[in-house]
């Protein structure tokens, strides 16, 4: 038999929750929330009739929002956002303990501080004297942000809307507690019904928010995916492995683009936006040394030129090992196939290690000729020529596909200096770059000086059946 709902409802909106709260969320009016019990039949019925129905609104006739970004001066984040904060949103930026969530969000209130804004800084895994000793590290000391030392959700937004803030920044959500719900701060009921006012007070005040949130060992934010959905912005804060590099990517944006990437550098002075991305990932190496392939990836409507390196060692184990470091295991067990099948260099008995400078995990398919030259290069214990770079999709036939932007990539690498490149055939031409266009895995190997062994042809299905009578009797 279904249970009776229990809950309380304002008496003056008739909003319904299932905690005791002061001040209702919808009117902002206090103690007019009572306890109300209703059995499934009944309930339906009686929240129409104390809720009246909404009056219906043509789309043609609702006004656009025409109110500017706010932007931050802080070039990747704006990138990242799609140009800037749109005021009245919600955005939700995740990342590991001390990877620079709060010292961004500090650059950021004291950048928009200073064009004459008003920040709200709720710190409430921070007291102020530590916000104020880390703002004197970046040399943010003078920014005029407004301070809001308080852990109580309610009081805290009240602070923010009658001080008149134009940004709220929550450091951070698991820090924060709703008064009537009488889980932990940092609990999924917490965060939830955190996440929903939030959410309220950002659409309805139009104060844009912005709230900081751990992630788990999966790289999740913590607490219910629900976070995620009620938010307008999610961004994840990561760090490339063993660098000062600091990633900021966007999985969710309903005002821009979800595949931009923000770079960043850790600095003395703070983060500080990666001008020239290229010159940072394309580390200086010895031009004789094996296993390493240069090409250019396209995150969001960026391009970046990375270095995909490889290493091949005889193994003494019965499995060899395949180790890859920012690029998917998959995809290097497959390419490892083709080549040896389409390229005749097999690697069934070394030990194979394959990685992306910087720390970056490369997604685009684009990449693949690169992979399997870095691969062959390796195998082979030969180095490509310099000043080369490497651009194609390679299919499981051998044959190279074209790549999206292909125009824009190449543009990129000639501005780093390089000289020529192994591109798919019909490759438009680049002023400044020589490219040597190649049909199959085969060419391109040819074409950066890797010919591999021949491929032995795959034994019949005839050499594969069992031997005949007159055969077993012989042996």
């Amino acid at each position: 038999m279904p249970r009776p709902q229990r809950g309380y409802r304002c008496t003056a909106c008739g909003y319904s929750t299932v905690a005791f709260v002061g001040r209702c969320p919808a009117c902002q009016a206090w103690n007019t929330l009572e306890p109300y019990t209703e059995s499934p039949r009944s309930s339906l019925p009686a929240r129409r009739a104390a809720s009246p129905s909404p009056p219906l609104l043509r789309l043609d006739t609702i006004e656009t929002d025409t109110a500017a970004r706010l932007a931050t001066a802080i070039p990747e984040f704006d990138r990242v956002l799609g140009g800037g904060i749109v005021p009245g949103s919600l955005v939700l930026i995740g990342g590991d303990p001390g990877i620079g969530k709060s010292t961004l969000m500090l650059q950021a209130a004291a950048a928009l501080a200073a064009s004459g804004l008003t920040v709200a800084y709720l710190c409430g895994e921070e007291s102020p004297r530590q916000v104020r000793m880390r703002a004197e590290r970046l040399g943010l000391a003078g920014a005029p942000i407004q301070l809001i030392p308080e852990p109580a959700l309610e009081a805290a937004l009240t602070a923010a809307e009658s001080a008149g803030a134009d940004l709220l920044i929550v450091d951070s959500i698991q820090s924060v507690t709703v008064e009537g719900l009488e889980s932990r701060a940092g609990g999924p009921a917490q965060l939830a019904e955190a996440g929903a006012r939030l959410l309220a007070f950002a659409k309805g005040t139009g104060i844009a928010t912005l709230v900081t949130g751990h992630v788990t060992k999966s790289g999740d934010v913590a607490g219910p995916r629900l976070l995620e959905h009620l938010v307008d912005v999610v961004l994840y804060f990561e760090s490339a492995e063993g660098g000062v590099l600091r990633l900021l990517r966007a999985v969710k944006n309903r005002f821009g683009a979800t595949d931009e990437l923000g770079l960043f550098e850790m600095t003395g002075a703070g983060l500080q936006s990666v001008e020239n991305p290229g010159g940072l990932l394309l580390a200086p190496h010895d031009p004789a040394a094996s296993g390493c392939a240069i090409t250019a990836v396209m995150e969001g409507s960026r391009p970046l030129a990375v270095e995909v390196q490889a290493l091949a060692v005889p193994t003494a184990l019965a499995a060899p090992r395949r180790i890859a470091a920012g690029i998917e295991p998959a995809r290097l067990h497959l390419l490892l196939a083709v080549l040896a099948r389409r390229g005749g260099i097999p690697s069934g008995a070394l030990d194979i290690a394959a990685s992306v400078s910087g720390g970056l995990r490369i997604r685009d398919t684009a990449a693949d000729l690169a992979v399997c030259l870095a691969l062959a290069s390796a195998v082979l214990d030969r180095p490509l020529p310099g000043g080369i770079a490497v651009l194609g999709e390679v299919s499981l036939s051998g044959a190279l596909r074209p790549v999206h932007q292909l125009g824009r990539r190449l543009a990129e690498l000639a501005r780093l200096g390089l000289q020529s490149a192994v591109v798919p055939a019909g490759a438009p031409s680049v002023e400044g770059l020589r490219l040597l266009r190649a049909a199959s895995l085969a060419e391109a190997l040819a074409a950066a000086g890797l010919s591999g062994l021949p491929v032995r042809p795959v034994p019949h299905h005839d050499a594969l059946q069992q031997p005949q009578r007159g055969e077993q009797a012989h042996q």
